[in-house]
């Protein structure tokens, strides 16, 4: 699994952690889910850090993931967390608050 997908990392404006457990099917859906989104409401301004817990369990305490995958909005502040596949466009757009763009 990759570490992470970058997009200009070093000017991202947005810094979001995918936490996973292996390469279930639930967390490789939860990344391309993430993916698409990110592409279609963030491009260009996003940086995706994947962390898979099953390798550094230890990364979960520092942002208090109790359940996977959980993807976690480090900046901009303040942090937010959606758990989950993240199947739910909308629902993902409102946890990160991320202004659709319109049609």
């Amino acid at each position: 699994m990759p570490r992470s997908t970058a997009t200009k990392a070093h000017k991202a404006e947005w810094q979001l952690r995918l936490y996973v457990a292996g390469t279930t099917a639930r967390s490789m859906a939860a990344l391309e889910n993430l993916k698409t989104i990110c592409e279609t409401h963030l491009a260009g301004r996003y940086h995706i850090e994947v962390v898979d817990l099953l390798v550094n369990p230890k990364l979960a305490a520092g942002d208090q993931i109790l359940a996977v995958p959980t993807l976690v909005r480090k900046f901009p502040e303040p942090i937010r967390k959606i758990i989950g596949d993240l199947s739910n466009e909308e629902r993902v757009l409102v946890g990160l608050d991320v202004k659709p763009i319109a049609s």
